[in-house]
């Protein structure tokens, strides 16, 4: 039985805002940054070639979720993953996708 069967209907709520969470491309690059472990606001702009207000705003998100948390060193704030168990989610979805690029390329 899956796990989300015997979810009581008043989490479906905060399960669909995770959700939403991942579904915003610059997030998820966000998130990859962080696979290594906690990095600044700077840091994680210089990887991803976003802006620092893009950034910030879309770590906000990731941060209400409950996937990142972050805190503050003197003038920078770091982020890192707080849930290690996103990397299994976004780890099955990507492999999905992989797997059916293959497939479709093999045609």
């Amino acid at each position: 039985m899956s796990e989300m069967h015997h979810l009581p209907p008043a989490l479906f709520a905060p399960v669909a805002e995770r959700f939403r969470a991942l579904g915003e491309p610059a997030r998820l690059c966000l998130l990859d940054a962080l696979r290594e472990g906690p990095r600044s606001v700077g840091e994680l702009v210089e990887l991803t070639g976003q802006t620092q207000a893009n950034a910030s705003r879309h770590l906000g998100v990731l941060h209400n979720a409950g996937l990142v948390s972050r805190r503050r060193e003197g003038a920078f704030v770091f982020y890192e993953v707080a849930d290690p168990e996103v990397w299994q989610l976004c780890d099955l979805v990507c492999g999905r996708l992989k797997r059916d690029a293959a497939a479709v390329l093999k045609e």
